[in-house]
């Protein structure tokens, strides 16, 4: 063999050097020969190890074809079984915002103006509209509904441990992965057989939205995968247009109860909390839901809503008064001293001015800080490609009763044929509205509260969807 060759050649090398005196010639040599044997060596015991070696390639190994594996940034893979490979090409799912410079390609990504799109559509539809009124609710949406009930049954099933630790039940983690074992199979049965594509986006974003497994921790970026979730929900056209109150006030909730339920039961810990200068320290879109609630018709003033007689009365109706309630219950002390931010909202004289401030407060606070976005993940649905150019973010103007859903928001790829233009007059300013009403303009760079999600981004579409969406194409 090879290595009885080297050997024997340095064996007769050194008998040489003994024989004629050792010079430094042949000192030389043998040095030279044994460094290059050892890196032979070491060469062919790697190629072993990794399989490459003729020797360890005498049987062709063939892949399992119930599982895949989706390289993820050159790093980390994630593992899925039994998805349905025949319903096309799976998307590529991974964390694009590596470092700073990723934050401005973010803020001009598909997601970006998508997510924010949403959530000001979502405002502008749930005005005046309570949580606990009668609401149109699809058959798609009352599964999912009864897929966060199966979850909950976990929480039953992994009560929380006897531990001296005040923050991170280490039981929250066998809820984690009995959830992370569960969701497959929920999700393939909840998906009709022309939406399975999406099975491993939306798994990802709706496993994410729960916490953290290793640091048992909840904050505002796994509120956000939520969102990503729901988005996506859309853009899928798995829910439609009219699903969009439900999706908010339905939905959303459901998965607010139970995020709230694991942050009691298993002490989780508040992730990236700025503590008394936070907004809160768990959520941040219900504040904004909560508000546009109250943007219309609202029952008190927004000076009010620290009132231990409103939170008592309204904690049911409105989403932003169901926050202040579970504040109180977890926080001791004065109201202005453990949450200073919205104690100062107080001050704010309209919901729809809050609501704004507060639609600024996220892009700034959440949206823009690089701790929070280089864990999101982003696929085909909520894509980080770029928007074209001049393309603008959509907002939302409160302030007056907004049109019927399918007028407002076209999920989807919108419809190339420009509408026939229907003369009606336009929604009186916000100024002009009656100031016992609560209502005020929302945004005075608007002048449609309407919002586009589609999956594509061709020109042509952006055309179609411009005037509408608050979606303005390049001059070029």
């Amino acid at each position: 063999t090879l290595k009885t060759a080297i050997g024997d050649g340095i064996g007769m090398l050194n008998l040489r050097t003994l024989m004629f005196g050792g010079t430094r010639m042949w000192k030389g040599s043998v040095n030279s020969l044994y460094i290059w044997s050892y890196l032979v060596m070491s060469l062919l015991r790697s190629r072993r190890k990794r399989g490459r070696c003729p020797q360890n390639n005498k049987q062709n190994v063939t892949p399992d074809q119930n599982s895949f594996k989706l390289k993820l940034n050159n790093e980390t893979t994630i593992m899925a079984s039994g998805i349905n490979q025949a319903a096309g090409k799976l998307p590529a799912i991974a964390k694009k915002v590596q470092n700073l410079g990723d934050m401005g390609v973010w803020q001009k990504s598909r997601a970006f103006h998508d997510l924010i799109g949403y959530i000001n559509g979502t405002s502008s539809a749930i005005q005046g509209i309570k949580t606990t009124d009668e609401i149109f609710e699809s058959e798609m949406l009352k599964k999912l509904l009864r897929l966060f009930d199966a979850l909950e049954k976990l929480v039953e099933q992994n009560p929380p441990l006897e531990q001296p630790q005040r923050f991170g039940n280490k039981a929250y983690r066998d809820w984690a992965q009995a959830m992370r074992e569960l969701l497959p199979e929920l999700l393939e049965q909840l998906l009709p057989d022309d939406k399975k594509r999406y099975q491993v986006e939306l798994g990802q974003y709706l496993t994410e939205s729960f916490g953290n497994a290793t640091r048992i921790d909840y904050g505002t970026g796994h509120e956000l995968s939520f969102l990503f979730f729901l988005c996506s929900l859309f853009k899928a056209e798995i829910l439609q247009e009219r699903d969009i109150v439900s999706a908010a006030l339905r939905l959303f909730n459901r998965y607010l109860e139970l995020a709230r339920q694991l942050q009691r039961t298993y002490n989780m810990e508040p992730a990236g909390s700025q503590g008394v200068w936070s907004l809160d320290d768990f959520q941040f879109v219900p504040f904004i839901w909560g508000s546009a609630q109250l943007a219309v018709k609202s029952p008190f003033d927004p000076s009010k809503f620290v009132d231990e007689a409103i939170i008592t009365e309204y904690k049911d109706h409105f989403m932003f008064i169901s926050c202040i309630d579970y504040i109180c219950k977890v926080k001791t002390g004065h109201f202005g001293e453990h949450s200073n931010q919205l104690w100062s909202i107080t001050d704010v004289p309209t919901w729809a001015k809050i609501n704004a401030g507060l639609v600024k407060m996220y892009q700034k606070e959440i949206l823009s800080k690089f701790p929070v976005i280089q864990h999101v993940y982003f696929g085909e649905l909520m894509t980080f490609e770029p928007v074209s150019s001049g393309t603008t973010l959509s907002n939302a103007r409160l302030g007056h009763v907004a049109p019927p859903p399918s007028k407002r928001i076209c999920i989807g790829t919108p419809n190339l044929v420009p509408p026939v233009p229907v003369a009606t007059a336009p929604p009186p300013p916000a100024e002009s509205l009656s100031i016992e009403q609560n209502v005020g303009d929302s945004s005075s760079e608007s002048s449609d509260n309407s919002v586009v999600l589609r999956p594509s981004t061709s020109s042509s579409s952006l055309v179609a969807a411009a005037e509408g969406s608050g979606d303005k194409p390049s001059k070029e």
